[in-house]
């Protein structure tokens, strides 16, 4: 079919509104813990709450996606996220947030699973992969901006010359400066259901290996250990990426006295942008060096950076936690990658499966604050050396049935 820039620019849209919805729960941690009077242990179940949706939401939504199609899936993800938004923006409680920033979790996987085959279609399958690469780069830019918006906004609440920053000031608590994103994201899911349902949607045909199996085809993948090996990585990255989102600023305020606000906030922001940095690198690597040796690479420099983040002095770990983003760039497309070609058929059954991997942004921080409240946030941060442990151990033992292609193969 003709490419469609509309729908291509839309999803890319799409791709932005998630990751500024998504990332800015890191730099909200202290925020839960002063704001709510709560632990570090029970803070982490807020970034629980919205990861775990994932877990539940994505193979029941790539199930039902041919019958009710794309564009009705994404208005109601966002009216799921309107819905979640609002009513933390109406009532910040610590439950009404969990609650939240779980129907927020649901909104954002419904996308996920909608968007990338549609990316496919409305930008033509020869253009998928740099469409992909650009909707990656948009993430990360999202990324990259989120923490510097909640800065701004919890830093300059309470100034009476800022005349749009007072309009907050008669619907938000003035101790909860924080919630005023939630007003603002329940207007930009209110701005994307209306420019959704105004749009004229390409039809999406799947081809039969994308499409997603019953839930027997789904049970049978996790017999194979290949199946098992790759969802536990998918586990341990995003684990590892919301491990440190979630507790950077913390772990920056709690050892070297750094304002969570502003410099734990900006550490958060410079994660985002080295890992949008490493992503672009990354793309010139692999058309040079094999998948598994460049994730080997990255993923011992991410340890040796992690090392440096949790042991050097302030100077040091201010710098070192950030660039731990630019190494652990190239890890997810890796994974995924290497999953994908790692078997024969029922791509996209798999693909749901490794989705659902995303629970680990549940799993892992949770992991994190309870080993934190027994012992201390340095200790309990020590446990992604597990998980870049395994993601290592992933370089090593993959054996795809495909390989990257780099400059060097020869050409058939």
């Amino acid at each position: 079919m003709k490419r469609n820039y509309y729908i291509v620019g839309l999803i890319l849209l799409t791709f932005f509104v998630i990751s500024f919805l998504t990332n800015v729960i890191g730099a909200l941690n202290d925020d839960f813990i002063n704001g709510f009077h709560i632990s570090g242990f029970f803070a982490s179940f807020y970034p629980f709450a919205f990861f775990i949706a994932y877990g539940l939401v994505s193979i029941p939504t790539s199930m039902i996606l041919e019958k009710y199609k794309e564009k009705k899936i994404m208005v109601f993800g966002f009216i799921v996220a309107f819905t979640g938004s609002l009513l933390l923006a109406l009532d910040p409680t610590p439950l009404t947030t969990a609650i939240s920033l779980f129907l927020v979790g649901s909104g954002m996987a419904m996308l996920q699973v909608v968007i990338n085959p549609l990316l496919r279609t409305a930008g033509g399958e020869e253009h998928y992969a740099f469409n992909s690469v650009l909707a990656q780069l948009i993430f990360g830019g999202a990324s990259f901006l989120s923490p510097l918006v909640y800065s701004y906004f919890v830093v300059h609440f309470n100034d009476v010359h800022n005349k749009f920053l007072t309009l907050f000031h008669s619907i938000v608590p003035a101790d909860l400066p924080w919630v005023s994103l939630y007003w603002q994201f329940a207007v930009i899911s209110l701005l994307m259901i209306i420019i959704i349902r105004l749009t004229k949607f390409p039809r999406v045909e799947l081809k039969e290996d994308e499409k997603a199996g019953t839930w027997a085809t789904h049970f049978a993948l996790f017999k194979s250990p290949v199946v098992v090996a790759f969802f536990i990585a998918m586990i341990c990255y995003v684990g590892t990426e919301q491990g440190l989102n979630n507790n950077i600023s913390e772990f920056l305020k709690t050892y070297h006295a750094y304002d969570p606000k502003t410099t734990g906030a900006e550490a958060l922001s410079h994660f985002w942008g080295l890992m949008l940095v490493g992503g672009i690198v990354g793309l010139f690597l692999l058309k040079i060096v094999d998948s598994r040796k460049v994730l080997i690479g990255f993923t011992i420099a991410a340890l040796i950076c992690l090392t440096a983040g949790l042991f050097g002095p302030s100077k040091i770990s201010l710098i070192a936690f950030p660039a731990v983003g630019f190494f652990a760039s190239v890890m997810y497309p890796i994974i995924f990658s290497l999953a994908l070609n790692s078997v024969s058929e029922d791509h996209g059954s798999f693909a749901g499966i490794l989705v659902t991997g995303i629970i680990g942004g549940a799993v892992i921080p949770l992991i994190i604050g309870g080993i934190s409240s027994l012992t201390e946030l340095r200790i309990g941060m020590s446990f992604l050396y597990i998980t870049l442990g395994y993601i290592l151990c992933i370089g090593f033992w993959a054996k795809p049935l495909i390989t990257n292609q780099t400059v060097f193969d020869k050409k058939d």
